[in-house]
């Protein structure tokens, strides 16, 4: 789509960027973005995919498998190549770039470019981040503003993880994991909690708390900064900001000062529920389709987000009772005669304990089994016996081995040493091959069945609902 006089000018770098892995939630959603906006954009990944074919579809250069010589075959070479923190040095690609003198740009600097002009508004947090900027970003879009956005997950609404908007405004998750977040310069942020995580890149609770920090020192002049108040981590960093001269506003149940969202009721149901909250001298009730007080706060946090952006509050709470959720975000997957399966990315203790409690809700008479897969050695070894607490929420939990990711294997650390330590009903399974059968054999007619975790967890969800129609269709 041709530029026109009024939208910000695409940076000449971004122009023939060439994304590693672009299949990617963040790459695809920047590579969408700079297709929309005109510009040839190349890419690889390691197998095809969803995000790939789709990408193709819009007119990338897209290769499977990732070799110096595919930046050969590009009709010109890239202005840049972009790339994320879990792409190592020894990339062929990354290498050949560097070797011939191609600008090597970080996924957050491709962000930053193309926020460039806009409104900024990044959605920070050791959780709910995804859902935070995904419930502004649909309230927003209900009320005709049109947003640009890149998020980390896909909108259930649109299937999209990105968008160039029209309005002038960019909504973003900010990911604090690598510190990559403090190349942004927004107009407004929120976070939404702050507890220590990531500390294979930070090292230190402290290190992580103080990046931070220093988020909420880079929004700009006259900007807003938006916290939890019900949060420790996030209170603290608000009333700091405050101090440093930074406006705040808070909400939750905590939120005193005049200008807040103070909570002043949550009403859990099924389908959601409804919260309300005491909003510049006025009570309001808000409906969020989705569980969990935890997400309630997420959209008190939009609320606040998109009125500060110049949407009318009464629209924006509109749109966030039409929220439809995230794909992986307590996705519904499919029903097996009276079982449920659903499918979820918690892979924090905390995120594990509120959303097992919301789980519960929807539950209603029935039993919660909970798949797990741990996500990384470092934060397994670390938050063993919290995740553990966490999971003993649920009638039956099953603790698959540990997701690696980007991480080497840690001698002695697997999901035993979670499922060691949680009370009730649980069971060890390291085959990822028999965990279907295994849950097949579990559930009992009314049960809730979710699987849980950042890695791979998300492919059982269809193996175990096709493993107890089987059984139905054989019985």
């Amino acid at each position: 789509m041709p530029e026109s006089a009024e939208e910000p000018r695409l940076p000449e770098e971004l122009r023939r960027a060439h994304l590693i892995g672009i299949g990617g939630a963040g790459m695809s959603g920047i590579a969408r973005i700079l297709l929309a906006r005109g510009a040839f954009a190349s890419g690889s990944d390691a197998k095809e995919s969803r995000a790939l074919l789709s990408l193709r579809a819009q007119g990338a250069e897209l290769f499977v498998g990732q070799r110096a010589e595919n930046l050969d075959a590009l009709p010109e070479p890239p202005s840049a190549v972009v790339v994320s923190t879990a792409i190592k040095e020894t990339n062929p690609e990354l290498a050949a770039a560097r070797e011939r003198g191609i600008p090597v740009l970080h996924r957050a600097q491709a962000l930053a470019g193309l926020m460039a002009g806009h409104r900024v508004a990044c959605i920070a947090g050791t959780h709910g981040k995804t859902s935070t900027t995904s419930m502004l970003t649909v309230a927003l879009q209900h009320c005709r503003m049109d947003p640009s956005f890149a998020i980390g997950g896909d909108l259930n609404e649109s299937g999209a993880n990105a968008h160039h908007g029209g309005g002038g405004i960019f909504v973003a998750e900010a990911d604090e994991s690598d510190g990559s977040f403090l190349t942004y310069t927004p107009s407004v942020a929120v976070v939404t909690n702050v507890e220590p995580d990531h500390l294979d890149h930070h090292g230190t609770a402290e290190a992580y708390v103080r990046v931070f920090t220093e988020f909420a020192a880079r929004i700009e002049p006259g900007g807003l900064l938006i916290v939890c108040a019900d949060d420790e981590g996030a209170a603290k960093l608000g009333d700091e900001a405050e101090a440093a001269g930074v406006r705040v506003r808070r909400y939750g149940r905590a939120a005193t000062d005049a200008g807040d969202a103070r909570v002043l009721d949550y009403t859990p149901a099924p389908d959601g529920g409804v919260v309300r909250i005491a909003l510049d001298g006025e009570e309001l009730d808000v409906r969020v389709a989705v569980p969990g007080e935890h997400m309630a706060l997420n959209a008190i946090a939009a609320l606040l987000a998109g009125a500060e952006l110049g949407a009318p509050v009464a629209g924006l709470a509109e749109g966030l009772a039409a929220f439809g959720g995230v794909r992986r975000r307590f996705e519904f997957k499919g029903r097996a005669g009276d079982v449920r399966v659903y499918d979820d990315y918690a892979h924090h203790p905390t995120e594990v304990d509120a959303q097992l409690r919301a789980v519960r809700t929807a539950a209603g008479e029935g039993r919660v089994l909970v798949v797990f897969q741990p996500h990384l050695y470092s934060r397994t070894q670390t938050f063993a016996r919290e995740f553990a607490e966490a999971l003993s929420l649920a009638d039956e939990v099953v603790v698959l081995d540990v997701f690696g990711a980007r991480e080497e294997p840690v001698p002695g650390v697997t999901g035993a040493l979670i499922a060691d330590r949680v009370r009730g009903s649980v069971r060890y399974e390291p085959a990822f091959d028999v965990a279907a059968r295994l849950v097949a054999d579990l559930v009992k007619p009314g049960d809730l069945v979710v699987t849980m975790g950042a890695g791979d967890v998300t492919q059982l969800g269809p193996e175990i609902l096709a493993e107890l129609d089987r059984r139905t269709a054989g019985a």
